[in-house]
């Protein structure tokens, strides 16, 4: 390893289990890691709070799980049965926090020590040779430390005015928002419906719709109206709102739950469906007359298409969108920063403070 000295245990919030707040343990004794081949190791400045990383703790992902995010998001499900974002079994202890952004302090073999001192973003989701994909948070440790080791190829450098908190903000979030917008083949002057417009990945989803040039329908509690529209969304509904029919190009879904099927009727014939969450809950009702009678398109959107990331890495260095963030928790009250998370009364991210 190459690099400044560095301290030999870092305060972390390490996941024990499956389950509740109990399962979260605060750390101050923790090991600094120590980054391999090819990897380099990051000063944690920032890491958001995203809905996966509740999920995860949760037993969600689980098939056996039908139940909402919400349902188990304090106490978790009984009923989980081990599986992590990528279908395999998760193992514990592990270093939950899918977002980081923070300075590289180290790098290990193979790693050009000019890249020491980099501020750099870690991309979500590493694809591996063999056709599965490692996530950061789920199957290797993540941001909810001080440090953390991510591959050098991808922690991404960026230079830009942000702080580290706000550019905590981006990773997860806004690169799933772009990917669905990509992989939906969203294009200018097109009609688009995003779900779920005033939470982590919603919101960044209206931001880089408006920046394509769609006109951004947005789905939303009323008392968030006001913030998701300054996002660039040219019209706000109220969430339980009827929808017009036959009227968008593509929606863009992170909700799910008893709303799927009007959300396929509100596409015009040949619209593209996208979707990357389901906090209203998994299991939905299709109709199969509607998909194909109406010549529809449905993507499920999780490993990020080639180039995304590095995208999102211009357009934030660029300023062609802004960060969203609402409150900022020490890393030590996780507990409560995932409570104000799941009462969904904010528009934007929750930042933890390493």
């Amino acid at each position: 390893m190459t690099g400044a000295p560095l301290p030999e245990t870092m305060r972390a919030v390490v996941l024990t289990g499956f389950g509740g707040f109990e399962r979260l343990e605060y750390r101050p004794d923790w090991p600094v890691p120590v980054p391999g081949p090819g990897e380099v190791l990051i000063r944690v400045g920032g890491a958001g709070v995203n809905n996966t990383d509740i999920n995860t703790r949760i037993g969600w992902y689980s098939k056996a799980v039908e139940g909402s995010t919400a349902e188990g998001g304090a106490s978790g499900f009984a009923e989980a049965e081990g599986e992590g974002w990528s279908g395999t079994p998760f193992t514990f202890p592990r270093i939950q926090g899918i977002d980081a952004a923070g300075t590289v302090m180290a790098v290990g073999p193979g790693v050009d020590s000019s890249r020491i001192g980099q501020r750099v973003l870690v991309e979500p989701a590493w694809p591996k040779t063999d056709g599965t994909c490692d996530f950061f948070g789920s199957e290797r440790d993540g941001a909810f430390a001080e440090y953390t080791v991510a591959p050098a190829v991808h922690a991404h450098a960026i230079d830009c005015a942000l702080s580290d908190l706000e550019l905590a903000s981006f990773p997860c979030a806004y690169s799933t928002a772009e990917n669905l917008l990509h992989r939906s083949r969203v294009a200018a002057g097109e009609r688009v419906l995003v779900t779920g417009a005033s939470g982590g990945v919603g919101s960044a989803a209206v931001q880089l719709a408006h920046r394509r040039g769609a006109q951004v329908t947005a789905l939303a509690g009323i008392s968030k109206h006001a913030a998701v529209r300054a996002l660039g969304a040219q019209e706000v509904l109220d969430r339980h709102a009827p929808l017009e029919l036959d009227a968008y190009d593509a929606v863009i879904d992170v909700v799910g739950g008893a709303g799927f099927g009007s959300l396929l009727q509100a596409l015009r014939p040949g619209g593209r469906y996208a979707t990357s969450g389901a906090i209203a809950g998994p299991i939905v009702e299709l109709d199969l007359r509607t998909l194909y009678l109406k010549d529809l398109t449905l993507y499920g959107c999780t490993v990020l298409d080639d180039g995304v990331f590095a995208n999102l890495v211009g357009y934030i260095e660029r300023g062609e969108v802004k960060p969203a963030v609402c409150a900022t928790f020490p890393l030590e009250k996780i507990e409560a920063a995932q409570r104000v998370f799941l009462e969904k009364r904010h528009v934007g991210k929750i930042v933890l403070v390493p």
